[in-house]
C-alpha cells in the first residue's frame, strides 16, 4: 500500500449509526476494544480475517468499510466519511478549507448535490460555488424559510445538516460548519445556550437569536391528554429522542427514574410522525410540528433558539448574510406567523468573549 493511497475506513460511522460502543463492536467481532479504536483512527490496518468479520458484523461489503482513497487536487476533504459508495456530496469552504459533506436527509428537502464519489474517485459537477454555501447544523423544522430568504436576498445557498444542539456545537468546535443551532433550556446567565456554547467552543462566540419557541407534549387527540400530570399517570407509549438533544434532556427530567422510551425519533418532525401514525401515543416536540400533525399540544416550556458562530468568523460574508437574513422584515414576518414562534427578540446578538 503506497503513501499516496492510505487505507481509510467508515467503521466509526457504521458503529455510531448502530448505536454501538467500541466495546460492543469488539465483543461482537472477537477483537479488542483497543483494536477497534486503532482501526477507526487509522493507526492499525486490519487483517483480511478481521476486515471480513467486521463487514459481516455490519452486513456490508468489505469495500463499504475499507477503501483506498487519494485526495484529488482541488476536490477537498471529507467533513466526515461517507457511509457507503457510491454517494453524492455537497461542498463548502469553512475557514478557507474546502469540505465535502455526504448527502443526507435535511429539513430542506432534496438539495442538488455538487458531485459524486464512486470507487474512490471524486467527480465534481459544475454548479454551486462552495464559497457561496453556508453550512449550519440545527433541528429547526422551519429552517427552509431561512434558506429561501438567504437565497432570495443574498444569493447564498444554505445546507442545513440535521443535528441536535450538542452535536451541532461539536461540529462547530471542530471547524466543520459555519453555525450551530442550539436550544438548551435552563435559568440564569450561565445556563442553557450560553453555557453549552462556552463549554463546547472554548473561545469567543456569538448567539444570534432566531426565535423563542414553545416546546411541549404532542399527544394523540383520542387520548384527551390535557396536562403533564395526566400524561405521566397514564399507561401510554412515549416516543423518545436521541442523546444530546434538548428534548432528550427534558424527557429525562420528566420521566425521572422510568426506563427511557423504546422508540426513538431523530427530529421534531419524527416525533410528530410517530404519534400521528400511532407508533406512539405521546412525545415531546415543538408546537409547530404538533399543530401541523393535527395533534393535541400541552406546553412544557419556552426555549431560546439561537444560531451560534465563532466571533473570529464574523467577517465571513456568509455569516454577515445570515445575520441580515434573520433580521430582515420578510423573514421575521413569516416566522412570526408560525405557531409557537415568538419573534420579539429575533435578530438580537449576544457576544461572549
Amino acid at each position: 500500500m503506497s503513501e499516496e493511497q492510505p487505507l481509510q475506513n467508515r467503521l466509526r460511522a457504521r458503529r455510531v449509526a448502530r448505536g454501538w460502543s467500541q466495546e460492543e463492536v469488539a465483543a461482537r467481532a472477537g477483537i479488542s476494544r483497543a483494536g477497534v479504536s486503532a482501526i477507526e483512527n487509522g493507526r492499525l490496518v486490519p487483517s483480511a480475517a478481521t476486515a471480513l468479520g467486521l463487514a459481516a458484523l455490519f452486513g456490508c461489503r468489505v469495500e463499504d468499510l475499507f477503501f483506498l482513497h487519494a485526495e484529488q487536487a482541488g476536490a477537498g476533504s471529507w467533513a466526515w466519511p461517507p457511509e457507503c459508495e457510491p454517494c453524492r456530496y455537497w461542498h463548502a469552504t469553512v475557514r478557507a478549507k474546502k469540505l465535502l459533506y455526504p448527502v443526507e436527509p435535511t429539513g430542506l428537502g432534496t438539495v442538488p448535490h455538487d458531485g459524486t464519489l464512486e470507487r474512490a474517485i471524486v467527480r465534481e459537477h459544475p454548479g454551486a460555488d462552495p464559497q457561496q454555501t453556508l453550512v449550519i447544523a440545527c433541528c429547526d423544522p422551519a429552517v427552509r424559510l431561512l434558506a429561501d430568504e438567504l437565497q432570495r436576498s443574498k444569493g447564498i445557498r444554505l445546507i442545513a445538516i440535521q443535528r441536535p444542539s450538542r452535536a451541532a456545537l461539536s461540529l462547530l468546535a471542530r471547524g466543520l460548519i459555519h453555525a450551530a443551532g442550539v436550544h438548551l433550556g435552563g435559568q440564569g446567565p450561565e445556563s442553557g445556550n450560553r453555557a453549552a456554547a462556552r463549554n463546547a467552543l472554548q473561545r469567543g462566540f456569538a448567539l444570534l437569536r432566531v426565535a423563542r419557541w414553545q416546546e411541549g407534549l404532542a399527544a394523540a387527540p383520542a387520548l384527551r391528554v390535557r396536562s403533564i400530570h395526566a400524561a405521566l399517570q397514564s399507561r401510554i407509549r412515549w416516543v423518545g429522542r436521541e442523546p444530546g438533544s434538548a428534548v432528550r434532556e427534558l424527557l429525562d427530567e420528566l420521566l425521572a427514574d422510568r426506563a427511557p422510551p423504546r422508540r426513538v425519533a431523530y427530529s421534531h418532525r419524527g416525533v410528530g410522525e410517530a404519534v400521528r401514525s400511532s407508533w406512539a401515543d405521546v412525545g415531546v416536540c415543538l408546537q409547530l410540528v404538533s399543530d401541523e400533525a393535527g395533534l393535541d399540544f400541552v406546553s412544557l416550556r419556552q426555549e431560546d433558539y439561537d444560531l451560534c458562530y465563532p466571533l473570529d468568523c464574523e467577517g465571513d460574508p456568509r455569516i454577515q448574510a445570515l445575520v441580515e437574513a434573520v433580521r430582515s422584515s420578510s423573514y421575521r414576518r413569516t416566522l412570526a406567523d408560525l405557531p409557537g414562534y415568538d419573534t420579539a427578540a429575533t435578530g438580537d446578538i449576544e457576544r461572549v468573549v
